[in-house]
């Protein structure tokens, strides 16, 4: 298999908030590597830039990533300088205004989750500057049934959707996840479907280990159940060991066929 660009998932893949080392020098290594042959490294994460950067920063992250995908949904790549971020074609700017005109037309679906969350629910709603964002769950068993009452709440308007990672939610437009920005990302810089490795833990993967966009979708072994499905569908690899170390028995994996 011949790999050119690697799209994987920051918290809870690359890096471990629940054990040590935080990050696997074997993996970190790897990528370093297939950088230095030309392979392509992108970090595909439901973080912010800044948040990102943090991360980066307070894991004493190795390398830099060529690319970054942020948020679920926006394509970054180096700005001039090599060190700020600038985005990347046109895409973010065409998803921020389909998120604006979708959360206009959908006011009356978000009323009756934030009636669903406050009366029936000990979640927390999270706000941004333009109105509701998300909201953070109190346990897996309440953000499973606040996801059940949305999936209700969304039939008639079906491209009103959410992003969920553990026990938060991001609200978003069902046509941005991480998949497309990954799908984006691939048209930008001609990179085929084949020649694509991708590796996630959670339900906010899935759009990007389905098989659509990625030829070499893989998860660790701390993946939750509905990702290692969603990747042995997709002909992928599941791996033994968990978090960095099972992205790189992935990599090896791949490297071998």
């Amino acid at each position: 298999m011949n790999i050119r660009l690697l799209s994987i998932d920051f918290d809870g893949t690359l890096v471990s908030r629940v054990s040590q080392p935080v990050l696997d020098a074997h993996c970190m290594k790897l990528i370093r590597d297939l950088q230095k042959d030309g392979v392509l490294f992108a970090i595909n994460t439901g973080r912010s830039v800044d948040l990102l950067e943090s991360g980066l920063t307070d894991f004493s992250f190795p390398m830099r990533p060529d690319f970054i995908l942020t948020s679920e949904r926006h394509v970054f790549r180096p700005g001039a300088n090599g060190e700020k971020w600038e985005a990347f074609g046109d895409w973010n700017e065409r998803g921020d205004r389909a998120h604006t005109e979708l959360f206009h037309s959908a006011q009356s679906v978000l009323a009756e989750i934030v009636d669903f969350v406050t009366q029936k629910t000990k979640a927390r709603l999270l706000y941004h500057s333009e109105g509701l964002e998300g909201l953070v769950a109190a346990s897996d068993e309440e953000m499973d049934r606040t996801t059940e009452f949305i999936e209700r709440a969304r039939e008639g308007q079906p491209k009103f959707h959410y992003q969920r990672n553990t026990v938060y939610l991001r609200f978003c437009h069902a046509d941005y996840h991480k998949g497309a920005a990954l799908a984006e990302l691939a048209r930008l810089i001609q990179i085929s479907r084949e020649n694509i490795f991708a590796a996630g833990d959670h339900h906010n993967d899935i759009s990007m280990l389905d098989g659509e966009v990625a030829a070499m979708p893989a998860c660790p072994a701390n993946a939750i159940d509905a990702v290692k499905n969603a990747v042995r569908h997709a002909g992928g690899h599941v791996a033994e060991r968990d978090y960095g170390a099972g992205v790189h028995e992935a990599l090896e994996f791949f490297m071998s066929r």
